[in-house]
């Protein structure tokens, strides 16, 4: 596989202290030629904050959030916030945005969880309508917007949007409307078959789409099994906290596992949770170990059909090493 055609997006998780963020963005745009960084946001760190921040110590690597709630912000004020982004960043935005979970959306946000599809693509639909520039007049069941021209628009008229999507209606409407989609906790046996769907269906619009997939990376070369529970114990966590996420793993041969992560969770918290992923489920969800592992795998996902791997990385030991190591995967593959 020739390196110089091998695009790799990066996600640091939220195990990473924010200053480690900026660094890890920093080396992933000047040494290894990173296609993007891609800031996740749930009740931590806010994303526009951080790629503002990563705007300013970056020159050419894609700047993404991955993703933002549509239950946290307005089109309106995610809109300012991409547009400013943009100029700043000399046009490099992508905005990622998804449904998230109802706990997130009710307990954190205090907004009620209905209608997530629909949702969506009024979002969607919106936030182009705003960042176009152009005055919007846009009456929806979720949106209302009058008579409003954004105040300060990019120089380009559309910001690339892509949707985190688990399910097949979420997957279908990005591919309707959408430049882009983001998968995660996508099991390697399904994702050759959601990744043709996707293809068929983006033929009937004629446009260009990019299929992203984000995966639980660990790695380490002088600690392969730390580096696989770590990646064991995020997987748990996603699986016991996360209701769409643990429903799709169910119905997708991972029934037993996902039951039993859920209750170890709820009894003995993620520790012990951890110790109910299987091997076979961890290699289907996730990069780990030493390098060659973690090149092996990663080939492995990416001869699925995706067009951009995100690699969500966690920390193993010290943050400066998992870093360097995970960075080092962009010219191994």
């Amino acid at each position: 596989m020739n390196c110089e055609k091998t695009r790799i997006g990066y996600n640091p998780s939220s195990l990473f202290g924010s200053l480690d963020v900026i660094k890890f963005a920093r080396a992933a745009d000047h040494f290894v030629k990173a296609d993007s960084i891609w800031m996740p946001e749930s009740w931590g760190r806010e994303a526009f904050v951080m790629l503002g921040a990563i705007s300013q110590v970056t020159n050419r690597i894609k700047l993404g959030t991955s993703i933002i709630s549509i239950f946290a912000r307005s089109p309106a004020t995610t809109s300012m916030a991409a547009s400013t982004l943009d100029t700043i960043s000399s046009n490099r935005v992508i905005i990622g945005i998804g449904a998230s979970t109802p706990v997130l959306a009710q307990n954190w946000h205090g907004i009620e969880f209905r209608e997530p599809l629909k949702r969506m693509q009024e979002f969607a639909e919106s936030f182009t309508s705003i960042v176009s520039g152009d005055q919007v007049n846009y009456d929806g069941k979720f949106f209302r917007i009058h008579n409003f021209r954004i105040m300060n628009v990019s120089t380009r008229k559309r910001i690339p949007v892509f949707f985190g999507a688990v399910n097949s209606g979420m997957i279908n409407l990005a591919t309707k409307i959408a430049d882009g989609v983001i998968l995660y906790l996508h099991p390697l046996h399904r994702l050759t078959d959601t990744v043709r769907g996707i293809n068929s269906n983006i033929g009937k619009y004629k446009k260009s789409f990019e299929i992203c997939s984000v995966f639980i990376t660990a790695i380490s070369e002088q600690y392969p099994e730390i580096a696989r529970q770590r990646a064991a114990k995020t997987l748990a966590f996603y699986t016991a906290v996360g209701k769409y996420y643990s429903k799709f793993l169910a119905e997708n041969g991972f029934q037993n596992e996902v039951s039993a992560i859920i209750e170890e969770y709820k009894k003995n918290g993620i520790d012990q949770a951890s110790n109910c992923v299987s091997e076979k489920m961890l290699r289907s969800l996730a990069i780990y170990g030493d390098k060659d592992d973690c090149v092996r795998s990663l080939r492995q996902f990416m001869a699925t059909g995706i067009t951009l791997p995100i690699l969500q990385v966690n920390p193993v030991g010290n943050p400066e090493d998992s870093i360097n190591e995970s960075l080092l995967l962009s010219n191994l593959v």
